[in-house]
């Protein structure tokens, strides 16, 4: 849900950015993914199970975004980069193309940010990546966002983000994404 039309517009300052117990909050993460990315049912139950494998990863954590009465309107969770990974090896032929394949060595990567529509736009996005990137022992960070020019990349561009590849084709993703680098700590202001 959302604040409705009669509802005031949320307050930031009265949603707390806190590590999440992924595994155990997983459903109420995907469906906050669904309603912002819009995704079908079969997508979400997809989703769980990579979710589920990527929170075995070493170095992989969380962060939640939620309400003073406990509901979660966004998260973020990544991990140290494994060029093993099937997203690594699927964005290294495109990286290597333009000459950044060494970005996904020693990044930390931004896995999913998502932030429930009624809630976007009021700094919670910001605060839930910058927190969990200054945790990151790694010297850089790196992640992926639909290549078309959006709110969220908007946002990634001024944390220092930068494109590192572009018209990204991942297998049975409907449209294309870019590749986007910072190094750490993200920018502030």
């Amino acid at each position: 849900m959302t604040p409705s039309a009669g509802e005031a517009a949320p307050d930031a300052r009265d949603i707390d950015v806190a590590p999440l117990d992924l595994a155990a909050r997983v459903d109420e993460a995907l469906a906050v993914q669904a309603q912002a990315f819009g995704l079908s049912d079969e997508e979400v139950a997809v989703r769980r199970h990579i979710v589920q494998r990527h929170l075995a990863s070493p170095g992989a954590r969380a962060l939640g975004a939620t309400t003073r009465g406990g509901r979660l309107v966004g998260f973020v969770y990544g991990m140290p980069n494994d060029r093993a990974q099937w997203w690594s090896t699927v964005v290294e032929p495109y990286l290597r193309r333009v000459g950044n394949e060494d970005w996904l060595t020693d990044s930390f990567t931004i896995t999913e940010l998502h932030v429930l529509p009624g809630y976007q736009r009021h700094g919670i996005g910001r605060r839930l990546i910058t927190m969990l990137t200054d945790a990151a022992t790694e010297p850089r960070t790196i992640l992926s966002a639909v290549d078309t020019e959006s709110p969220a990349r908007a946002l990634y561009r001024k944390l220092g983000y930068h494109d590192l590849a572009r018209r990204v084709l991942f297998p049975s993703a409907p449209c294309p994404y870019a590749v986007m680098g910072a190094y750490l700590p993200l920018l502030r202001g």
